[in-house]
């Protein structure tokens, strides 16, 4: 049989009609391979000599997804659905050969196959809710008729992929491979099915698993949405079709599915979830920085510091891999250090997050240290120790003389990286690699690049970001960087507010109905109220310094701005108001009550308003960096896209005036594009 395109090949061998799909790198769903499986379907349905099917993809993966650049642009000769139909309807039984990601569209096309037999290392799953989507080719009806409700719904909502054991396990898949040949494992199994007789089993007509589906689980599933996808609409369309599935027949369950896709493609968080899902490969793209610049290897890395951030920044290089040395003159901060991290990993095993195996091996990588020669054969070496630029200076510059080859990072959150690099010999080899706390868990790296750091340690930055499994977004030099420059911004605005009597529970509340994680009177006493503060030289005139000297510190001490029982749960309290109305007192200002919108306004604009300027002045390469720093280390909910898409959103011309509103001089860089008619997003 010839070639049918470019991306589709069909082959017969001994009665199976094998229809190899070809589309570099990830074979995603593209009009074009769409076209080519369906004419070779019809090919393969029509030729008495073919017995049955094999569908298998060529390169790393099966089919990974649809082709997001294509969503609502290109159109093939047949919609997805004739294509799943033409599978379906088969009379001769069509088996899918999986391998490496079938996720999203590629995994609906396997479950319109009448049998999965799947490579050991394969991972399925149906990620849409990720991008604001549900699954739009019958996921939602197909994958609870398969695998159950309960299971069905924990794919669909969380988005999770689980490995082919897991997938045999709930029958996701028919078969696992056992040889290292993925294609003749697979013709084998068909060959079997053939011998046995086996019909072409239809996914949609399975009703045992949803028969007898208990009511509580969709409840279940709501309250999980409540917790863990607050804000979100995908998740409830998605009760919403998997419930219609269990009420009523396929063709019922399906037309509700189209609907509530449509709904979701068509409406603003999907729109934002897609632009942030861009966002976040465009980060890694370097202006300046060609092939040519190739990444240091990094095998060993030291950290300085063994408090809370030296820990999670242990945790996270331990979680990767990375033979770790911790360092710190305190005997006792270290070794409460190394009892937490080991500790950490025990619960890890004992959880069943990691097997007892892997949780001894990330162990295992790390050493303590109570002397700097521990950082000798280390290939970069990060100081998280105090916030102070002269004890920055001395750590490096020993560092340095240690490991007079290692590239050095600051984790400074605030201070003058210039000013810091100045103490080396070797400026060049200096860099910023803000981790943001619990630096095991936030995924948000921002890589600050000084006057003098080199291509090549800007480019190991990046590469030691992929490592990490984080998202790394390039920064300038200035006080705070993007992401606590835009934060104290607002943060001034905050802090205005509650001295003319705005409680700080409403302003935290106008931030998480907005979708925020949390408000930043919240965020303050979960980062420590006495961050910067000295008890030496408070002068008692502002909110924290009041805070500080009354020992509320935030969370870590039970008390901050809000109050905290022994659960962490926080409550409004009547000390810090008194406090507040103190200090308004004290500066003259008058009480001045301020509605959710305008709370809002004093909140968001002063970010916005902010973040212009970084893009102006060069700090930030792009908007959806900016975007990227708020969304993956601040809260923002990615669903709203981050501060400087939102701008676009609501129109600049509407930011400049609210920005004038609350007083604020607008960033000529609003005043510029909205003349022009321009986004800052592009």
């Amino acid at each position: 049989m010839p070639a049918i395109n470019a991306l589709v090949d069909l082959t017969l061998e001994d009665g199976v009609a094998l229809i190899t799909l070809d589309n570099p790198p990830v074979n995603a769903l593209s009009p074009r391979l769409m076209d080519g499986m369906y004419d070779a379907l019809v090919q393969a349905i029509e030729d008495p000599a073919a017995r049955a099917i094999l569908l298998i993809c060529a390169g790393r993966t099966f089919i990974a997804g649809a082709d997001i650049k294509a969503l609502g642009v290109e159109s093939p000769k047949v919609d997805f659905f004739e294509l799943q139909a033409k599978i379906e309807d088969s009379a001769k039984p069509v088996t899918a050969a999986l391998h490496g990601t079938c996720l999203g569209g590629g995994l609906e096309v396997a479950l319109t196959c009448h049998y999965r037999i799947a490579a050991p290392g394969t991972r399925l799953g149906l990620p849409e809710v990720n991008l604001g989507l549900l699954p739009g080719g019958g996921g939602t009806q197909r994958l609870p008729r398969i695998v159950g409700v309960a299971a069905g719904l924990d794919l669909l909502m969380s988005g999770a992929q689980v490995d082919a054991p897991r997938s045999l396990e709930v029958g996701l898949i028919d078969a696992i491979a056992q040889g290292p040949d993925l294609t003749a494992d697979a013709k084998a199994y068909v060959h079997r099915l053939l011998a046995e007789g086996r019909p072409a089993k239809r996914v949609r007509d399975l009703t045992d698993k949803i028969a007898c589906t208990e009511p509580s689980a969709f409840d279940d599933a709501r309250a999980w949405a409540e917790r863990r996808r607050r804000g979100e609409e995908a998740p409830r369309a998605i009760i919403r079709c998997v419930e219609a599935a269990v009420r009523g027949d396929f063709e019922t369950g399906i037309a509700v599915e189209r609907a509530e896709f449509q709904t979701l493609l068509d409406g603003p968080q999907s729109a934002a979830l897609r632009y942030a899902f861009f966002a976040e490969r465009q980060a890694s793209k370097i202006a300046g920085l060609g092939p040519e610049v190739q990444p240091r290897p990094i095998a060993r890395i030291g950290v300085a510091g063994a408090g809370t951030m030296g820990c999670g920044i242990s945790m996270a290089l331990l979680d990767a891999g990375i033979a770790t040395v911790l360092f710190d003159t305190a005997g006792d901060s270290l070794a409460r250090a190394g009892t937490l991290i080991a500790s950490h990993y025990d619960a890890a095993a004992a959880q069943g997050r990691l097997s007892a195996v892997e949780a001894a091996k990330r162990r295992s990588g790390l050493t303590l240290s109570d002397a700097m020669e521990g950082f000798a054969d280390c290939d970069l070496v990060i100081e998280a120790v105090v916030e102070e630029l002269g004890v920055k200076q001395t750590v490096l510059a020993e560092i340095e003389r240690i490991a007079p080859s290692a590239l050095l990072a600051t984790n400074t959150s605030f201070l003058d990286l210039d000013a810091i690099a100045a103490a080396a010999a070797r400026p060049e080899n200096v860099l910023g690699l803000h981790f943001f706390s619990p630096a095991n868990v936030m995924r948000l790296l921002e890589i600050v690049r000084g006057k003098a750091t080199s291509d090549e340690a800007v480019a190991t930055a990046f590469a030691l970001a992929r490592k990490l499994g984080k998202v790394g977004v390039l920064s300038g030099v200035c006080p705070g960087f993007i992401g606590n420059r835009m934060m104290l911004a607002r943060q001034k605005f905050a802090d205005a507010m509650i001295l003319q009597g705005v409680a700080p529970e409403a302003v935290d509340r106008a931030a998480t109905q907005f979708g925020m994680a949390m408000g930043p009177f919240a965020m303050w006493d979960l980062a420590g109220l006495d961050l910067g503060w000295r008890a030496d030289r408070s002068t008692g005139r502002t909110v924290i310094e009041r805070l500080c000297e009354e020992g509320r510190r935030g969370r870590k001490t039970g008390a901050g701005y809000y109050d905290y029982d022994a659960a962490g749960k926080p409550t409004p309290s009547a000390l810090t108001a008194g406090l507040i109305a103190e200090c308004g007192a004290a500066a003259g200002i008058a009480p001045r009550p301020l509605s959710d919108a305008e709370i809002l306004d004093r909140l968001l604009i002063p970010m916005i308003n902010e973040g212009a300027r970084i893009l102006e002045e060069g700090i930030a390469q792009r908007a959806s960096d900016i975007d990227m720093v708020w969304v993956h280390g601040y809260g923002w909910p990615a669903y709203r896209g981050g501060p400087m898409y939102h701008a676009d959103i609501i129109g600049l011309s509407a930011v400049i005036d609210a920005a004038r509103s609350i007083g604020l001089e607008p960033a000529p860089l609003l005043v510029e594009y909205a003349a022009a008619g321009r986004k800052l997003t592009g």
